[in-house]
């Protein structure tokens, strides 16, 4: 099962993901984490969640690019996967992360098919994976060629998402807005 959660900044999406992983059940949960720690304030704010993480039992992989490719920790299938974001995600695989040696950055066109790979090894290994995304396609403004692109790609990979998706829900000011469900 695939569910797709997605919300603006501060909407609540990332409580309410957590919150219905833990409701889905006492299985083995993996967090996957896509944000890399750019600054000490990143840093800080990574670590405060993952304690709040721990205190729910989940265990943390980070993932920052390559999400096919990123081993699980080999301890029994989890019974549940959250994916936390798919916009962190798309702008690594896009624009890369600022690091020395790095591999190159996916061609525009290769990053939604890459991640959606991605997503179906991950469905693989577990019986619920749940993915957070943002929303940002409803402030109207105008923006850089670079953010286009990004905006671009993060809509194809939301669709191709929700489509495939068993369950999608779109959380505003903190109130959950079931918009797809399918058995």
């Amino acid at each position: 099962m695939i569910t797709l959660i997605a919300g603006g900044s501060g909407s609540g999406k990332s409580e309410y993901a957590e919150n219905l992983a833990v409701n889905l059940g006492h299985g083995r949960r993996i967090y996957i984490a896509t944000m890399k720690p750019w600054d000490e304030e990143c840093r800080q704010r990574i670590e405060r969640h993952r304690q709040m993480r721990e205190k729910k039992q989940f265990e943390t992989v980070e993932c920052y690019r390559n999400l096919k490719e990123r081993k699980l920790p080999d301890d029994g299938k989890p019974g549940i996967i959250l994916l936390e974001c798919m916009s962190n995600l798309v702008s690594n695989e896009l624009f890369g992360l600022g690091e020395a040696n790095e591999p190159p950055c996916l061609e525009k066109s290769a990053v939604s098919e890459e991640i959606l790979r991605g997503i179906q090894s991950i469905k693989e290994k577990a019986e619920h994976v749940i993915i957070v995304t943002n929303e940002v396609f409803s402030d109207g403004e105008s923006y850089s060629k670079e953010t286009l692109i990004y905006r671009k790609v993060l809509g194809e990979v939301n669709r191709s998402i929700g489509k495939a998706a068993n369950m999608v829900v779109e959380v505003v000011a903190g109130i959950p807005v079931m918009v797809k469900y399918v058995r």
